[in-house]
């Protein structure tokens, strides 16, 4: 018997969510009896299920107009307990595979281990460590209504900032046991949670680990979290930018890299001094952020987070323990010594989230591209560097020779292709700004 089978039987498991992240970060794929699945035959789905828009529709030319299917095999490191279920069912990450056994190459999960092969090549191994921030919001059954904040314990929405206090995480005290809850059940190995910035913000930290299985885990808890805030009667929302007046919501990445066979990491020499390789790393993602972009702000929504002086980076400046820049170095001894990619957002996928970041430094480590000096000021008054709108960043992802090589040339194509897809019918959209100013103004 496999381990999959032997954990299904010790658990009693009835059903099976055998589930695939797409361009977006949904899950998709099929729930399935438990007598029905196959670890030895997985199941298959149509390849384009990966590339869907948000809104469910289909960029042209991405696949054969045959419209093929895909293998999708069950991982058996990904194997945990939907908490939320009524009976015990299992759910599993899949990997996408073509019929004559080759990776379906614009499947995110893959995209991310072709980076780590790039690594693993020079006997390295990346770690990272993401930071989630998030939005509790009151239920939202109108896309006309603003979002507003959700009544706590005391009674009474949240109003003003209030950072860091624990009083205002105290007031949704039942939701976070059950989001402390769930993630035990299914392994997702959260640390700190904290109040943000904004009314009703949150964030919760991962501890460090392998790439892979951080971004599994962040695909799992985002999900979580959206279902406990629904059991709780409120919405969790992980939109760049979901309130006008409010800050937007993060995935900050911190990496280093482990060299696998002393276990030390590249980023400190012997002596404590930083290596040559973290000061490539800060230069190659310095060259390199600006054109993955699209894979760290995705969607139209993600630009309006990326604002001068609203704790959100405009530029790739690099600094010791400096917010206001895109890429911070936190104070740490040499052995935990790191960089920290500001610029992602919280609504991007993260497996291309973390292959961009780690492909960026990959490419600077290889070149040996020198960074600037640090900065020490405030970068928010220097100017920005990054393209003001999705179409503007698809444009730089796609012509970006280098970050086709390492991501590969079919997805980087197929990526651009559904952002396109997605900028054009945002673009068809009049907004309730144009009614309320120019209807009857021009």
């Amino acid at each position: 018997m496999s381990i999959i089978s032997d954990w299904m039987r010790e658990h009693r498991i009835t059903e099976v969510e055998c589930i695939t992240p797409d361009f977006t970060g949904i899950a998709r794929g099929k729930i399935i009896p438990k007598e029905k699945f196959s670890e030895e035959d997985g199941m298959r789905l149509p390849q384009v299920v990966l590339a869907q828009t948000v809104t469910g529709e289909y960029a042209e030319n991405i696949i054969p107009n045959t419209d093929p299917d895909m293998i999708l095999l069950p991982d058996p490191n990904s194997l945990r307990l939907v908490p939320w279920a009524k009976d015990p069912v299992a759910q599993l990450i899949h990997d996408c595979f073509h019929f004559d056994g080759s990776p379906v190459e614009i499947a995110p999960r893959y995209v991310l281990r072709r980076v780590l092969a790039l690594y693993a090549e020079m006997g390295w191994e990346p770690i990272v460590a993401p930071e989630m921030e998030f939005y509790l919001v009151e239920v939202n059954r109108d896309p006309d209504l603003p979002l507003r904040p959700p009544v706590g314990r005391t009674g009474r929405p949240e109003t003003g900032r209030k950072a860091y206090s624990i009083d205002a995480v105290n007031e949704y005290d039942d939701l976070f046991e059950d989001v402390y809850d769930y993630c035990d059940v299914q392994n997702l190995q959260i640390d700190t949670l904290i109040h943000e910035i904004g009314a009703c913000q949150m964030e919760i930290n991962f501890l460090h680990g392998e790439p892979l299985d951080l971004a599994d885990q962040v695909f799992l808890f985002k999900r979580t979290v959206r279902e406990a805030a629904i059991r709780r009667n409120m919405y969790a929302t992980f939109m760049a930018k979901p309130m006008e007046n409010e800050p937007g919501s993060a995935m900050h990445i911190h990496m280093s890299i482990k060299d696998k066979t002393t276990g030390e990491n590249v980023f400190s020499l012997p002596d404590g001094r930083a290596s040559e390789h973290f000061y490539h790393a800060i230069g190659g993602m310095q060259a390199y952020l600006p054109e993955v972009i699209a894979l760290m702000a995705p969607f139209v929504n993600s630009y309006r987070r990326l604002t001068r002086y609203w704790a959100a980076p405009i530029n790739v400046q690099w600094g010791y323990d400096n917010r206001s820049c895109g890429i911070r170095v936190p104070h740490s001894n040499p052995a935990a010594r790191r960089i920290e990619n500001r610029l992602p957002g919280v609504d991007s996928n993260p497996y291309l989230a973390l292959a961009a970041t780690l492909a960026s430094a990959y490419l600077g480590i290889k070149n040996q591209m020198q960074p600037t000096e640090p900065l020490t000021s405030d970068a928010y008054g220097l100017p920005s560097v990054f393209p003001h709108d999705l179409d503007e960043a698809v444009s730089h992802l796609r012509a970006c020779q280098p970050i086709r090589e390492v991501l590969g040339e079919q997805f980087v194509d197929a990526f651009c292709a559904v952002k396109e897809a997605e900028y054009i019918e945002y673009k068809r959209v009049i907004s309730p700004w144009e009614r309320k100013h120019l209807l009857l103004h021009v």
